[in-house]
């Protein structure tokens, strides 16, 4: 199809897609259940984390890590002791467990209490259009505290040459506001220009079939190249196409 075909069918798909009626199959419908910011953001944050595998079991085991926190996440995050902590150990997710869970509560309260919290962090280290220098940075906070090394693994560093995928789209959740009702957008300090698109299997896939992608790895030098030709059809906003990207490959098979 041409570049104008192209670009009004990512339009048509992402319009479709991104409606309030695929919240309830999506792990989005996490952070939506909170009104308090720091509640959603944490939320948020901890069920993007565990956001690889199969939805319906990632969606159930993100409540699970809700209740765990009593349902209030920032309060337990900023008030918690070793033995709320114990709470925890029934807890995993694939290769995330108990330890990690655990690690991260600290993590955050230490992005909260000394740092200014995720936001702040967040909105530090931006860059002309990339947030990838802030999600490296990140982690070196986050991971300031006392950890076990295999704990790392859970927030990948786009200067590692990982896609990021899960933290890209936690950052789309927090920062995309464009009253559709499915992004939260509750973060003000930080443009969606900066936005990367969460690349993963499906997205990756859907790209390459629509000449968006030629790279065959799903690493951040493919993310590059989409966000740089996602860029070209809206420049304001280049991460909403993710939601035509995503849903394609999940829902239409295409």
């Amino acid at each position: 199809m041409t570049k104008a075909e192209l670009h009004s069918f990512l339009e048509e798909k992402t319009e479709l897609y991104n409606h309030p009626k695929f919240i309830a199959s999506d792990p989005i419908q996490i952070p939506h259940l909170y009104s308090l910011k720091e509640d959603i953001e944490i939320a948020g944050f901890l069920t993007a984390t565990i956001s690889w595998g199969n939805r319906k079991m990632i969606i159930q085991n993100a409540h699970k890590m809700m209740a765990l926190m009593g349902n209030t996440p920032y309060d337990f995050v900023m008030s918690h002791t070793e033995n709320d902590l114990d709470r925890l150990e029934s807890f995993v997710h694939r290769t995330f467990n108990n330890v990690d869970f655990a690690t991260f509560i600290k993590g955050l309260q230490h992005i909260y209490k000394n740092h200014g919290g995720l936001e702040s962090v967040f909105a530090l280290h931006q860059q002309e259009n990339s947030l990838q220098q802030s999600i490296h940075q990140f982690k070196k906070l986050f991971f300031e505290i006392d950890h076990q090394n295999r704990t790392q693994k859970h927030i990948s560093d786009p200067l590692n040459n990982s896609a990021a995928k899960r933290i890209n789209m936690y950052l789309r959740w927090m920062i995309r506001q464009d009253n559709k009702g499915v992004d939260l957008g509750i973060w003000k300090n930080i443009a969606p220009t900066k936005l990367s698109c969460p690349l993963d299997v499906h997205s990756g896939n859907v790209a390459r079939k629509l000449g968006l992608l030629k790279r065959k790895q799903n690493d951040a030098k493919a993310l590059s190249e989409l966000d740089a030709n996602l860029r070209v059809f809206d420049p304001t906003d280049p991460v909403k196409y993710d939601f035509a990207l995503f849903g394609l490959g999940v829902f239409e098979g295409f």
